[in-house]
């Protein structure tokens, strides 16, 4: 897809205008590798000036913290903050809640300050300034839900931009009856991801799951890559993967207009 590192960039003698903070997820999974590339995609239509920091970007730090070892998050984030301030970033755009909650409330105290966004931020922001241009396409007049993160929404109050993208594919937009700052986890994130379910009646994912299913959707919309994998993993336990799809808001752009 020929993605420009940092390395390249500097070697150049160039400062791309943004840093595309990737995240161990759009990395390594298989699913959220097309959300990483669907974003890609857009960027370069866009004409974003950006880069990536390649092998040189190690994890957040995000799960080491959740899980209460804050020694382990501390190394790992002075880490990627030399890097960081190596090539004085400014500014950091991730499809990663987790990312971008660690990176932009967390990272300052240790000494990397950045601004940072979130995919959702930025593509409305490319959106406002008439650098995007946002199609129905494919997904023209379909019932579409979105799955508020926890990390974009409760954490850090991100409910609009999503939304806006989504109705300006022309689709119907369905709220569940617990969204926005009253919106259900859907049970990926404090590294619970990472851990067998514990003893109980039902699982989180499966709870969300219902409440996202009983909206009757065509789609349901996610801005996160652990979120994306729950509510997968759910719809395929109701055995509804035929007639529903789980898209991140950057792959219903990319295939609405076939970028």
């Amino acid at each position: 897809m020929n993605v420009p590192t940092m390395a390249e960039m500097m070697a150049q003698g160039k400062q791309p205008e943004v840093l595309f903070w990737v995240g161990c997820a759009g990395s390594f999974d298989d699913r959220a590798k097309k959300i990483t590339k669907a974003f890609v995609k857009i960027l370069q239509k866009s004409n974003v000036d950006f880069a990536v920091l390649g092998t040189e970007e190690s994890c957040s730090g995000d799960p080491a913290k959740r899980a209460g070892n804050e020694f382990l998050f501390q190394m790992q984030a002075m880490t990627n903050i030399q890097v960081l301030n190596a090539y004085e970033v400014k500014t950091i755009v991730t499809a990663c809640p987790h990312c971008f909650n660690t990176l932009k409330n967390e990272y300052p105290e240790l000494g990397g300050n950045y601004q940072v966004m979130h995919h959702t931020e930025f593509l409305k922001k490319l959106l406002d300034d008439g650098r995007l241009t946002i199609e129905g396409g494919q997904f023209k007049g379909k019932r579409i839900t979105f799955h508020d993160p926890c990390y974009l929404g409760r954490a850090n109050k991100i409910y609009e931009a999503p939304r806006e993208l989504i109705q300006k594919l022309e689709v119907e937009l369905l709220e569940m009856k617990r969204c926005k700052s009253n919106a259900l986890c859907c049970g990926a994130g404090g590294a619970q991801m990472f851990k067998e379910a514990e003893k109980g009646k039902k699982e989180i994912f499966i709870e969300r799951t219902e409440e996202a299913l009983s909206t009757q959707p065509d789609i349901v919309a996610t801005g996160c890559p652990f979120c994306n994998t729950m509510i997968t993993d759910g719809v395929k336990n109701k055995e509804k993967e035929g007639s529903v799809k789980v898209l991140d808001i950057a792959e219903l752009i990319a295939n609405a207009s076939d970028l």
